[in-house]
């Protein structure tokens, strides 16, 4: 899995700040702290492989994702109270889907972020962008195996059909983030659809319009507006893109350059 988009999680005011410019120093931890040598190398492998496209290798920022060093959020935290949730939790609606990771990974990326943040502090610089180098690495062929195979991708998508021309339409950066994180549409909701069997038998199918553990909601092909208690009917979701925010989480980072790297074949 990638990444993520860390800061995607947090208010816009608090996003705005960690979008300063790398001439600006990182605000003053709110508490000084310090991690062992093996966790900060075990973060750094995490964070390249989970968060590095967006943020940068070393958490100073990138093309879209904040520099976490200069974060007021990173400054705030205190041994992952603040980051720790982030990462688990995410928010869908910004584009950051929740991660299901180990608790020592967690814990080994908030201390590389840290050390990070320990490091600008001690010397200037500005951060560079992503290279393009970073993002052709990969291998085609074996891209297009994982594509057809292991990551299910051809079950959902063609080349010759809804990827065709994906490479002239993105490229780089952009292409990967759409990779990892599809557009829901121009109303910006998840196409999910619902279908709530009742307790006579019949069954209502629909666009999802609204579900929390108290109400399941859709709006029929009819564009009626029709809900429920949620205890007093059976319902299946459908989203097809729950399958992207599950890959997240089995991606490795060789699989993701290759897969990237077919990609961009499909011109």
């Amino acid at each position: 899995m990638i990444a993520a988009l860390l800061i995607a999680a947090l208010p816009v005011a608090v996003q705005a700040q960690t979008n300063r410019t790398a001439s600006q120093n990182p605000p003053p931890n709110r508490v000084e702290q310090t991690y062992p040598l093996e966790q900060i190398e075990r973060g750094q492998l995490v964070f390249a492989a989970q968060c590095g496209f967006c943020h940068g290798r070393d958490a100073a920022g990138g093309e879209t994702g904040p520099d976490l060093t200069r974060s007021s959020v990173t400054a705030d935290d205190d041994h992952g109270d603040k980051l720790g949730p982030i990462v688990r939790s995410g928010r869908v609606d910004k584009g950051m889907p929740a991660f299901s990771l180990p608790a020592p990974d967690v814990a080994a990326i908030v201390a590389f972020v840290h050390d990070q943040k320990r490091l600008v502090e001690t010397q200037q610089g500005n951060r560079r962008t992503v290279d393009d180098a970073d993002l052709q690495t990969g291998n085609v062929e074996a891209g297009r195996q994982y594509f057809n195979g292991a990551g299910g991708c051809a079950r959902c998508h063609a080349p010759t059909g809804d990827l065709k021309g994906v490479a002239t339409r993105l490229q780089g950066l952009k292409l990967l983030q759409r990779m990892l994180y599809p557009d829901p549409g121009p109303s910006g909701r998840t196409p999910a659809t619902v279908t709530v069997t009742l307790r006579s038998g019949d069954q209502i199918s629909g666009a999802l319009a609204y579900h929390d553990e108290f109400t399941i909601a859709l709006r029929d092909g009819s564009g009626w507006y029709r809900s429920w208690p949620a205890s007093e009917v059976k319902f299946s979701i459908d989203n097809r893109l729950d399958a992207h925010t599950e890959q997240l989480g089995k991606y490795t980072d060789i699989d993701m350059h290759n897969v990237l790297a077919y990609l961009q074949t499909l011109r």
